[in-house]
């Protein structure tokens, strides 16, 4: 595995796969690997000739009261990790090579990331689409491999894609959970024993929001009445909602008009702050 720390040095290796017609997946990543991320890597390699992993702590998503000074960086594991896994290459930029002096120039998110997130860290879909953007044009991927556990990140980022008709393909992949259903995060270490045990709150709700809609409910008032009441365990919510898959704005019914519908919510443990969502 090759490592890289200069956008002309990263450009330079994946462009001579490109040229030769190789097929480059990208996953991009703020390091503090778990099988989440591990389980895009196997998948770019699945679907492409040539699997580029990024590490970088991007500081322009986090708000001033947030752990971007202790957000964990094991990079010695998260490489060795990488390694396991067959990825190719990996991209460990500083903050002076993506936020050189004097940059000033930040891509908007698209409508969907208005609502939810967006409310809660008015700035972070702004700094996800900016260092997003800032990786396509350094790595020129053909595919770029997301986790859905992100769910607006994601929507975010396919809008971002299409509106500016960037030549790269979004491969949405499946979230991947602990057995007791917590989605893996790499904040779920600053939990404490206790913490953990009502972190999995989350994942009940969500499996009794989908077992509501099994059973014949439509209602989005009782489906998030319905989260709500297992999320007391939680210290604090920031949204627990049924919306509407594609657009995320709120609806009444699951299901109308045949629209796809999606469970999100966004809940703290102490001082961690975790989401979760699922598909109905």
């Amino acid at each position: 595995m090759q490592k890289f720390s200069s956008v002309d040095s990263i450009r330079t290796w994946t462009r001579q796969y490109t040229i030769a017609g190789r097929r480059v997946g990208l996953v991009p990543t703020m390091g503090a690997l778990h099988e989440g991320h591990l389980s895009l890597v196997r998948q770019a390699k699945q679907e492409c000739d040539v699997c580029v992993a990024t590490i970088f702590v991007n500081p322009t998503q986090f708000a001033p009261t947030e752990d971007l000074s202790r957000y964990p960086r094991p990079l010695e594991r998260d490489l060795e990790l990488l390694r396991a896994e067959g990825a190719d290459g990996v991209f460990l930029p500083d903050e002076a090579i993506m936020y050189p002096e004097g940059f000033g120039t930040y891509v908007m998110p698209p409508p969907v990331g208005l609502p939810l997130e967006g409310q809660s860290r008015p700035e972070h879909f702004r700094g996800v689409t900016t260092v997003v953007m800032k990786l396509f044009q350094i790595v020129g991927p053909d595919a770029v491999f997301f986790g859905r556990k992100d769910f607006q990140q994601l929507r975010v980022i396919e809008d971002m894609t299409c509106d500016l008709n960037v030549p790269v393909r979004i491969v949405p992949c499946d979230i991947v959970r602990d057995p007791d259903g917590l989605a893996m995060s790499s904040r779920n270490r600053y939990l404490s024993a206790d913490e953990r045990q009502r972190a999995l709150s989350l994942s009940r709700a969500l499996h009794l929001v989908e077992e509501l809609v099994s059973g014949g409910e439509r209602s989005v008032a009782i489906l998030e009445s319905a989260m709500k009441s297992e999320l007391k365990a939680c210290d604090s919510v920031d949204y627990a909602v049924v919306v509407d898959a594609k657009t995320l704005q709120p609806i009444e019914c699951v299901g109308h008009a045949g629209a796809k519908s999606v469970a999100l919510l966004a809940a703290r443990l102490g001082n961690t702050r975790l989401i979760d969502n699922r598909v109905l």
